[in-house]
């Protein structure tokens, strides 16, 4: 089966092209949003191909795979009037929590009888408006990292892309009290100057934007994970840090509080009580290590890569037949 998607969420999409099928994702000379073509710093398999948009018109698809509203135009044009849904079989991808007037936010594919709306988490199925969509709910999958939590550093990981940007929606306003509780290491694209946004000394909160093959191994020597995130659908980064063994000190917002069970980690709604926690770990070495051996089990029984694509392969046979 030929399927056709866009790369937009780098992990998401490494985990989901791990599945028996030709995945055709569009490429633009500049490698911009719409055309970017294979990743090229996540391992990508060979059963990817990239395509330019002039050699969609006649290529065989069988399934288009939508992640963002403008793609439907896009892909229609590109497939040369093929339509998504009503001449290829389509299903939309909603990656993210319903952003305006929550929880009355309407989703952009709602009331379309010829989609199917996935979403992959229950809170955001919850969450938005779907109207008569159908809808479903594939779970995250994660391709294993291996176990290779150490803790070695008396730190905290946390990963964010543009903390200074996105401000309260991932917690960053949270951050100068929790590092005068434990120092950070804030991973994650365009944190630079994240410490001094914060009038924080950089002893304290310190920031590097990693590859993915380079970003597990740091995080997996420091001796937990923070997600001090409000208002996700559910940070992939929290549940590759589970499969790496980490103990996780989490906000408990959204899908947080489904992922992360008892014996794991700290979930709480109240920022003292997981600086309690991280002062906790950082004493307590073999603690932490203890919780990360729990998280690690629990992220892979719920969101193991196997189940992740198995969900998936029942998914696109129902959407193609």
């Amino acid at each position: 089966m030929n399927i056709l998607l866009w790369h937009v969420h780098g992990s998401w999409t490494t985990a989901f092209v791990q599945g028996p099928h030709t995945y055709l994702t569009p490429v633009t000379p500049d490698r911009g949003p719409d055309g970017r073509g294979r990743a090229r710093t996540f391992p990508w398999p060979d059963s990817v191909h990239e395509i330019a948009p002039d050699r969609l018109r006649d290529a065989p698809v069988d399934l288009v795979v939508l992640q963002r509203p403008h793609e439907e135009e896009l892909a229609t044009r590109w497939l040369g009037g093929r339509r998504p849904g009503r001449d290829v079989p389509a299903v939309y991808v909603e990656h993210n929590t319903p952003r305006g007037d929550v929880p009355l936010t309407r989703h952009p594919m709602a009331d379309r009888p010829d989609l199917t709306l996935v979403h992959v988490t229950h809170f955001n199925r919850l969450l938005w408006d779907n109207g008569s969509t159908k809808t479903a709910v594939v779970e995250h999958g994660v391709v294993d990292p291996g176990h290779r939590y150490t803790g070695d550093l008396a730190r905290a990981a946390v990963v964010v892309n543009e903390p200074v940007r996105r401000g309260r929606y991932v917690g960053t306003d949270l951050l100068p009290d929790l590092a005068r509780a434990v120092p950070l290491d804030v991973f994650g694209m365009r944190t630079e100057g994240l410490a001094a946004h914060l009038g924080l000394p950089e002893d304290r909160c310190r920031t590097a934007d990693l590859p993915q093959a380079q970003l597990h191994s740091a995080m997996a020597e420091r001796r937990f994970y923070l997600h001090p995130v409000r208002w996700t659908s559910l940070g992939l980064s929290l549940l590759e840090a589970m499969h790496l063994g980490m103990p996780v000190v989490v906000l408990a917002t959204t899908e947080a509080v489904e992922a992360v069970p008892a014996g794991a980690g700290v979930l709480s709604t109240r920022p003292e009580v997981l600086a309690r926690a991280a002062r906790h770990y950082l004493a307590d070495r073999d603690a932490a290590a203890a919780d990360g051996a729990r998280a690690r089990q629990a992220a892979l029984e719920r969101y193991g890569l196997k189940r992740f694509l198995n969900d998936w392969e029942h998914l696109i046979a129902e959407a193609c037949s």
